[in-house]
């Protein structure tokens, strides 16, 4: 299960990110996950709350944005979705594409630090 290792990658990058903007502990972790990137979101938030026992991210949650995989059409300018499995041809000239969009993202795009007791 992959989804192990890229959870403890994003643990300790968002623990990194926390403490470079002067906290020490983090209530979640927000990622964007594309369609095609290979991670099954499900498995990640297992594996997310496997891996955070005993780090600054013991009580934090994972948020999963999940990004739907998107192919350009150069001959006739039409964004569309490429689905799962993936097909690249253009439901509108029937031509195939060459340009993905999106849909291979796998970024932490947010921390949120866990509120200071007062």
């Amino acid at each position: 299960m992959h989804e192990l290792s890229i959870a403890t990658a994003i643990i300790e990058r968002a623990d990194e990110l926390a403490r470079a903007n002067g906290t020490d502990a983090v209530a979640a972790v927000t990622v964007r996950v594309g369609e095609l990137a290979g991670v099954v979101p499900d498995a990640l938030d297992f594996a997310f709350e496997v891996a955070r026992d005993g780090t600054a991210l013991a009580d934090a949650r994972l948020v999963v944005e999940q990004v739907p995989a998107q192919a350009w059409c150069g001959p006739c300018a039409e964004e569309f979705p490429v689905g799962m499995p993936p097909f690249f041809w253009c439901p509108r000239c029937d031509q195939p594409s060459t340009e993905l969009r999106s849909g291979r993202e796998l970024e932490i795009t947010g921390i949120e630090p866990l509120p200071v007791p007062t």
